[in-house]
């Protein structure tokens, strides 16, 4: 069996995957956010390889160092199964759970299209439905076990509140999961469900037995993206939202220390203005970590 601490030589590391398979060294406190290839009919992409520079952002404000190595599974457009993202995001998903299950500490989190991503490699096949839920905020519907769920049992009681009565949780996603998946809600315990007005879906969840959070809605919006247009929601309690998760997160990561040394922060990246997001840092080819 392969130690993920020897394997990644990690501390503290939320992997943002990338198009490429690329060398991986390790950092104190980092966080990786998995990149995505940019698609080939895409008038406006920039480089092979794309990271939303509000993902960055958002891991920073709590506290983590992000290297562009690609597991922050993050929210996009591409095919679940056959796209690079994916093939990269089941490799380290596989080495995640192999890790975990020997010892190794080894966290992941998937916003939207990382939450789907989650859902494809559990299950091993697709079992997204359609929803109308493509720009809208929405209250979550919290479950019985969300308060004292690993995610949500640390979060002020007046924030819980405001998530489960005010539409403060960005929804831009055409697919959803239906909480009719036995499989998956054996794997994962849900802590919130969301409706378009016909189909309820699950909207955040965390494993019963790995560090696996997913939430199907965009707490890093609301902070860093200022787009003019429906489900954009900037306020005090949806920024609030956005801090707590990943505050979470970056404390889910730091449980050991090891120190070394790394060369390819994200921050040596030029962030560039976007149609899709406010702003967004591209990546050209590999990328050598070591």
């Amino acid at each position: 069996v392969i130690s993920l601490s020897s394997y990644f030589c990690f501390n503290f590391a939320v992997f943002i995957l990338s198009r490429n398979i690329c060398y991986i060294m390790c950092l104190m406190f980092l966080l990786g956010v998995l990149a995505q290839e940019n698609l080939p009919w895409d008038q406006f992409a920039r480089g092979s390889s794309y990271i939303a520079a509000s993902y960055v952002k958002y891991l920073e404000a709590a506290g983590a160092r992000v290297v562009p190595i690609r597991l922050l599974l993050p929210g996009g457009d591409v095919d679940l199964q056959t796209s690079q993202f994916s093939r990269a995001a089941k490799i380290f998903y596989n080495l995640a759970l192999k890790g975990n299950d020997a010892g190794d500490y080894f966290p992941i989190w998937g916003t939207c299209q990382g939450f789907q991503q989650l859902t494809v490699l559990t299950a091993n096949k697709n079992l997204l439905t359609l929803t109308d839920t493509k720009a809208v905020a929405l209250p979550l519907t919290l479950t019985s076990v969300a308060p004292s769920s690993r995610l949500f049992r640390n979060f002020p009681k007046d924030l819980l509140r405001s998530l489960a009565s005010e539409n403060i949780t960005a929804n831009f996603h055409s697919w959803s999961l239906s909480i009719r998946n036995a499989k998956l809600r054996r794997f994962y315990k849900i802590l919130s469900t969301n409706s378009d007005g016909k189909k309820e879906f699950i909207s955040t969840m965390e494993a019963n037995h790995y560090p696996f959070y997913a939430v199907q809605w965009h707490p890093e919006k609301s902070p860093f993206e200022w787009v003019d247009k429906p489900g954009m929601i900037h306020s005090v309690s949806a920024v609030r939202a956005s801090f707590y998760t990943a505050s979470f997160f970056v404390s889910e990561g730091n449980t050991k220390s090891v120190q070394s040394k790394g060369r390819s922060l994200v921050r040596k990246y030029s962030p560039h203005s976007d149609h899709h997001n406010s702003e967004m840092y591209t990546i050209q080819g590999r990328m050598n970590l070591c």
